[in-house]
């Protein structure tokens, strides 16, 4: 039986339309990560297990793609191994390489392998596919591209500021309105913890925290006094979520409440110390607010924390995000290394231009003008033309087949080439060629010289 032609759940094909709009906000993206001084640098689609495994929490770890063993990988595994119900050690025994969850591991990996090479702080960003065992749904894949960027070796909180103004471009230079930046930072959510004495929970908390938006304020106090709040302490829960948008108020109240927790004072501090170098900049319709249910539920970040979402319209939950990761090259071998990155989300950025109509006219092809094929005795001259305009950096294609011009120019029209060139015997006995402009319909004949001067302008 033939087997059904289908992608895997949670791929996509991609057409030639869609490429052309996925490489518009690539271009956007990597012009403006050029502009604030970051370089390009490429890690493998895979690394070893031990490299990701342990450095995303639980929940991370579960939805790592694993690749087996090359050759035989039930080789030296024991038989009670393979019948055994551990799953982890099933695993690890027939299994030691897996698909990269994110690029700010590897980028780690690579900093510590590289160490004698670069020059700190190193800025760097990187453009390429990672995949998770996610369950699909609107604006979540499983296999999707990255767009990050990330300094490692400045424990600046200029390094914030200046990431929230690259945010803030990319979004202004791809027209999205009504940008939020959601900003928050984990010292934050451990003071949280302590003043509701949940220090041993606190993965846990900023679980139900970062939930918040989906499942609303009352029902995050229910779960955690389920998880082990003492109600005795509900009113400073609910007093924490009912942080506003205004920054300076918010700062004022975080204060009050995190009189006993010398960390959480900590968080708040570096938040004024941000905000106080932002307010008075102009990040045009982007907006910096406090959320202070924001947690990230990667477990590598210890400072500031964000995410970008944009208008309610779009409704796919957030377009970039990031935060900073103190010491995450420790795990590969070298301590107090501080780091910060972003990433932005392509395919979410993609929905919402689509949503917005966002996107400039976009042809089917990246052809500038097409040559029409009437005549296999004119093969030479055609191909004369299409050789001068390519040797001038003028896109030409040319339709391949001797078939009827009607049909040629309903091709050219469905492709949206701007231009077509025909080539017949008045235009071989005169040295001349046809320029079509496909849309107007005005047609002049012209030397090929002549063809390359209107088209180059």
């Amino acid at each position: 039986m033939k087997a059904k032609a289908l992608t895997s759940k949670g791929t996509r094909d991609f057409n030639s339309t869609q490429i052309f709009k996925r490489d518009f906000i690539i271009d956007c993206i990597k012009n403006n990560f050029n502009k604030y001084g970051f370089s390009p640098i490429e890690t493998p689609s895979f690394e070893n297990t031990e490299t990701l495994l342990g450095k995303y929490g639980d929940e991370g770890d579960r939805l790592i793609f694993k690749i087996l063993k090359s050759g035989n990988f039930k080789k030296n595994v024991e038989n009670s191994t393979l019948l055994s119900d551990n799953l982890n050690l099933i695993s690890s025994s027939i299994s030691d390489k897996a698909l990269r969850y994110d690029l700010t591991i590897p980028f780690a990996r690579y900093v510590v392998q590289n160490q004698n090479e670069i020059n700190l702080p190193f800025k760097r960003y990187q453009i390429q596919l990672v995949w998770r065992a996610d369950r699909p749904q609107k604006g979540r894949f499983r296999e999707f591209l990255q767009c990050d960027a990330d300094v490692i070796g400045s424990k600046s909180l200029l390094q914030e500021v200046d990431f929230i103004h690259l945010f803030s471009d990319v979004f202004k230079s791809l027209k999205i309105p009504d940008c939020k930046i959601r900003i928050n930072h984990r010292k934050i959510l451990i003071g949280l913890s302590e003043v509701l004495k949940l220090e041993k929970k606190l993965i846990e908390l900023t679980v139900i925290l970062d939930k918040t938006d989906k499942i609303g304020k009352d029902k995050v106090v229910i779960e955690l006094i389920k998880l082990g709040l003492d109600p005795s302490l509900k009113p400073i829960l609910v007093k924490y979520l009912s942080i506003d948008d205004d920054f300076i108020n918010s700062i004022s109240t975080l204060n009050n409440l995190f009189k006993t927790s010398l960390v959480g004072l900590e968080g708040v501090k570096d938040l004024n110390f941000i905000y106080s170098l932002i307010s008075s900049k102009n990040l045009g319709k982007t907006k910096l607010v406090l959320d202070t249910s924001l947690a990230r539920g990667l477990s590598y970040y210890t400072g500031t924390i964000f995410e970008v979402n944009t208008s309610d319209e779009v409704n796919i939950g957030s377009i970039a995000a990031g935060g900073r990761y103190d010491d995450l090259t420790s795990v590969f071998g070298l301590n107090d290394v501080s780091g910060i990155g972003v990433s932005f989300g392509l395919d979410r950025i993609y929905i919402a231009m689509e949503t917005l109509n966002l996107f400039p006219k976009i042809n089917k092809t990246k052809a500038t003008v097409l040559f029409t094929n009437t005549n296999n005795k004119h093969l030479n001259y055609l191909l004369k033309g299409v050789d001068y305009l390519r040797l001038n950096n003028i896109n030409t294609d040319f339709y391949p087949d001797v078939v009827s011009l009607k049909k040629q120019l309903k091709y050219a029209n469905n492709i949206a080439v701007p231009y077509v060139v025909i080539v017949d015997d008045n235009e071989v006995d005169s040295s001349s060629y046809c320029l079509k402009n496909m849309s107007d319909g005005n047609q002049q004949i012209l030397s090929i010289e002549k063809i390359v001067e209107i088209l180059k302008k």
